[in-house]
């Protein structure tokens, strides 16, 4: 009997790794799925503290020491979708599933219906949630608001602009309507409180050239939308001082307003600097020109960085921060129990889950648009099938041969 014993093991084991190798050929394309194989090891039938050494001690069969997963890196492969995100690195996704919180490679996901993130088993990704654009730093579901981005009332326009030195003086006062009052005038957009686009037009002025000593220019605006005098509020912005290398120098800032908006929205101050602009004998020029306002903004598309970092893009140019994707990582994966789903879940052989910022502490990086593809090297599965294959036609040879055996001894 120990013959069929020893026999049966190796079919046993053989069945196994069969099984084992028929599962990484079935997960080939599945994404994120991390291969295992079946590792052996030799039986006695005599305990080591008892063994007496022996020239010929023979062995009682084989046996599964452990199926060991192994989580080398998949490759990547670009899918174009903003929600797909790839783990370059040893981290997991944490996941909430059915109230359970479980980890997983696969980064395929969608939002539902209630604008939550998760993946095609309705795991819940967990992340750092973000308010008006700032992560708080609580751990949650992460949610994509599909909210519009309300307005922001302009109060701070930067003008870097180029004022002709050649430009001739012209005496007395800025008048709006009348271009024969100034050299240049430039128009920006800005914002009122409820989003409504409004014009700031500024006027340059040289009031005098004194050679050697740099060029000063009157500043004026004017503003369109407002309770004033056909819808336009004027005044001064005042005075900008060049030095004799074409510098600003002295003050570089003035303040448009208070300003009343006919359309009911919020009355609005706003500075105007000029840092940077120059006195050069070239053309008059606006170079730079930042607002800090800007009106309503529909959700247009979602974008991921590779610190996990989720955006949200709106159609009047602006971006902002809704979310951030953590990672989690531990001191041992083949620690890791896999439930299925793509899902792993924390054991004590594992130890305690490390959890952070992508790019931080070994946890990989994210790459958006992208799937990790599952680690199983096909060609060598299929050879190893067939050894595997071999294996068992060999145990189960082993059988029949002792079968043979105890029928001639019975014959005797």
């Amino acid at each position: 009997m120990g013959s069929f014993n020893t026999a049966l093991s190796g079919l046993q084991a053989a069945s196994t790794d069969l099984q084992v190798l028929g599962n990484n050929i079935a997960n080939a394309n599945t994404v994120g799925f991390k291969s295992s194989n079946a590792q052996f090891a030799d039986a006695y039938a005599t305990a080591m503290a008892n063994s007496t050494p022996t020239a010929g001690q023979v062995g009682i069969g084989t046996q599964v020491q452990t199926v060991a997963q192994q989580f080398t890196q998949g490759n990547i492969q670009t899918t174009g979708n903003p929600l797909d995100v790839a783990i370059n690195g040893n981290g997991f996704f944490q996941m909430n599933y059915n109230g359970a919180t479980v980890y997983s490679r696969n980064g395929q996901f969608q939002i539902n219906s209630s604008g939550t993130v998760v993946d095609g088993a309705g795991g819940v990704l967990m992340g750092t949630q973000a308010v008006n654009g700032k992560l708080t730093g609580a751990q949650g579901p992460l949610q994509i608001s599909q909210n519009a981005l309300p307005p922001q009332a302009t109060s701070g326009l930067s003008l870097g602009l180029n004022l002709n030195s050649a430009s001739t003086p012209i005496s007395g006062g800025i008048d709006i309507n009348n271009p024969a009052s100034y050299n240049y005038s430039t128009t920006s957009t800005i914002y009122d409180s409820l989003g409504t686009p409004q014009l700031l037009t500024t006027y340059y002025q040289l009031s005098s050239g004194a050679s050697g000593s740099g060029e000063t220019w009157n500043t004026a605006y004017s503003v369109t939308g407002t309770t004033g005098a056909s819808g336009i509020t004027s005044g001064a912005l005042g005075t900008l001082q060049f030095s004799s290398t074409g510098q600003v120098s002295g003050t570089s800032s003035g303040s448009v307003g208070p300003v009343t908006w006919a359309d009911g929205a919020s009355a609005s101050t706003i500075g105007v600097n000029f840092s940077g602009s120059t006195n050069y004998n070239a053309g008059n020029a606006v170079i730079t020109a930042n607002s800090n306002g800007y009106g309503v903004g529909q959700l247009s598309g979602l974008s991921i960085d590779p610190s996990g970092n989720v955006f949200a893009r709106y159609s009047n140019g602006e971006s902002q921060v809704l979310g951030q994707i953590t990672l989690t990582r531990f001191p041992d994966n083949n620690g890791l129990q896999n439930i299925g789903n793509n899902y792993w879940v924390q054991t004590y052989a594992s130890g305690q889950p490390l959890t952070g910022t992508p790019g931080n502490t070994n946890l990989g990086v994210l790459q958006s648009g992208a799937v990790e593809q599952s680690n199983v090297d096909l060609s060598q599965s299929l050879v190893n099938l067939i050894v595997a294959q071999q294996a068992y036609q060999a145990n189960a040879q082993t059988i029949k041969t002792q079968n043979t055996v105890v029928q001639t001894l019975l014959s005797l």
